[in-house]
């Protein structure tokens, strides 16, 4: 579904991506895990079209989205759940969900979807944003995401700011999306030992390069990455 081919990205003279190459299929789960300004964000902000390339390309389908707006990529089937939620705090749930839809009217029938994912969002559907929990804001930013229909849903740092119980939670939701409507998932990830354990192929990235990448299992036990980033102990 998704190739990006050599790609290079700089803010001024920072040198964010290098040369990036990788790949998801459709329904897959692929997880990028590495360290802070690595330009995990970065590559999800490139695939949505909101950061000028340097060079290479981006291709969903086998066509390049290079100069389509970011708007356009959206109805490619591509749904992007930002880094900190970014929920809208003064409307109410039901009100940041329909944003989400493609449709003027919005889509009944998904939103119905999304309140059976998440029936703590159909509870509080009148309740301002602002004045749910981390983790319910979560939630909430990936039902809006959902309510375009995506094919590939793109998710920087869901866990960020959350206590463990609900990353456990938020986790599981995003596992019953993959398993249970076929979605292709592409995560980016503070934590690294439930991103690899979550996907099928990882890949990591330092210096804006990609350094690794293999199957998810064969990556949480290779010892470079168990001691880089799984905090385990290298053998002697």
């Amino acid at each position: 579904m998704i190739e990006i081919d050599r790609l290079s990205v700089a803010y001024g003279s920072v040198q964010a991506l290098r040369d990036i190459s990788l790949e998801i299929g459709s329904g897959e789960f692929v997880s990028i895990i590495g360290p802070n300004g690595a330009g995990k964000t970065t590559l999800l902000r490139s695939l949505c079209n909101v950061v000028p390339w340097q060079s290479g390309d981006i291709r969903i389908d086998g066509a390049s989205i290079r100069g389509r707006d970011p708007w356009d990529i959206a109805h490619l089937g591509i749904a992007h759940v930002p880094e900190g939620r970014r929920v809208f705090g003064q409307m109410t749930v039901e009100d940041n969900l329909r944003i989400g839809s493609m449709k003027r009217r919005g889509d009944p029938a998904q939103m119905e979807t999304v309140y059976d994912l998440f029936p703590r969002l159909k509870e509080r559907r009148e309740r301002r944003a602002i004045m749910l929990s981390g983790g319910e804001q979560q939630m909430l930013a990936i039902g809006r995401a959902l309510m375009c229909r995506p094919r590939l849903l793109m998710l920087d740092e869901p866990s960020m700011g959350l206590a463990p119980l609900l990353v456990e939670q938020v986790f599981h939701h995003i596992g019953e999306l993959f398993r249970a409507q076929g979605l292709a998932v592409l995560l980016i990830e503070q934590r690294a030992t439930e991103a690899l354990e979550a996907s099928q192929r990882s890949y990591v990235l330092e210096g804006g390069r990609v350094a690794m990448s293999g199957p998810s299992s064969r990556l949480l036990n290779d010892p470079a990455i168990q001691s880089s980033y799984l905090g385990v102990a290298a053998k002697g």
